[in-house]
């Protein structure tokens, strides 16, 4: 819903009385990559059930990742239903970079969004982000996306959330984030003309690289958790080793894209630290192996971590799609 008038925080910050008439309006363009998922419907509908302030206007952005146009007459039976604008492209085929750019060159707003095609917003997703975005002057700011389990999910896997993408900070500091809930300020001169590598469409990671890329360059990025998408899980996605597949992947994205530099002493310095904090999840695997949900949380933080040292030996990442 749109058009609902909500205070602007910098006039209740400064307290000044503005006539919402006379705000400049703000415009974001929601970038949603789409790849064979008849799910899309519902992730359409939770926009455009987007509760707004007044000055703000919205608009979808569906880029379609296929080989052929597979998603166009859903889309479009679906956009004909809604109050808010949706914009189709086919940017095939088989690589998320080629999609986001596609968004990214076809993105006109002051702010870009993005949103996987497998998840559904809460109403005041978007205002939460563009209100933290605006109060602390971002270049970029992530929420949650929060995982949905089956009555059947194992209680282990259900108590520690693996299947969740919660954005984190590392010493206080938010260094990147994912693209399946966040929001961009695409006025600003650090990410205007920024786009996704290619070649990380094949490997994976190209949201993380991309971020780290903007923090590297002095972008200002932070989080909000009050800015929530839902995502059900895949039951193809509940077992061990699809977790320890992607803590590992993790891992591995995390390595090559967390060091500024990549010469001997660093890479030196990261593989002894990664091998040090993979005996230590080992010998805990070990003291709480009586204890599925604990066995598993060790064995799984050492995945990542042996991601991150596969990292240090190999100069490239493999291709996985």
């Amino acid at each position: 819903m749109h058009g609902m008038g909500f205070a602007d925080p910098f006039r209740m910050m400064q307290g000044v009385d503005i006539p919402l008439s006379e705000v400049a309006e703000v415009t974001i363009d929601i970038c949603v990559c789409t790849y064979r998922r008849p799910f899309i419907e519902a992730t359409l509908r939770s926009l455009d059930a987007q509760i707004l302030p007044a000055d703000v206007t919205a608009r979808i952005i569906v880029i379609d990742n296929d080989e052929t146009p597979s998603a166009k007459a859903l889309v479009d039976q679906v956009a004909g239903t809604l109050s808010i604008p949706v914009t189709y492209i086919h940017a095939p085929a088989n690589n998320i970079s080629i999609a986001r750019n596609a968004g990214l060159e076809e993105a006109k707003a002051e702010w870009i969004a993005f949103i996987d095609d497998d998840e559904e917003a809460e109403p005041d997703w978007l205002a939460c982000l563009l209100q933290t975005a605006r109060l602390k002057d971002l270049d970029a700011v992530f929420g949650p996306a929060m995982a949905e389990y089956p009555d059947d999910a194992p209680h282990w896997m259900r108590k520690q959330d693996y299947h969740s993408n919660i954005p984190q900070r590392r010493g206080g500091v938010v260094q990147t984030g994912h693209t399946c809930n966040a929001l961009l300020r695409a006025s600003s001169s650090l990410v205007r003309g920024q786009r996704f590598l290619l070649e990380k469409g094949k490997t994976g990671g190209e949201d993380t690289e991309f971020f780290f890329r903007l923090w590297f360059n002095g972008a200002k990025l932070d989080i909000t958790e009050a800015a929530i998408v839902h995502e059900k899980v895949d039951p193809k996605r509940m077992n061990l080793d699809w977790i320890r597949n992607r803590k590992f992947r993790s891992g591995m994205s995390y390595g090559y894209h967390s060091l500024t530099t990549r010469n001997a002493v660093t890479l030196t310095l990261a593989a002894l630290g990664a091998m040090a904090k993979i005996s230590i999840c080992y010998i805990m695997a070990g003291l709480f192996v009586w204890s599925e949900e604990k066995r598993n949380y060790w064995l799984l933080r050492a995945m990542f971590h042996r991601g991150v040292l596969a990292s240090t030996s190999s100069k490239a990442e493999p291709e996985l799609y």
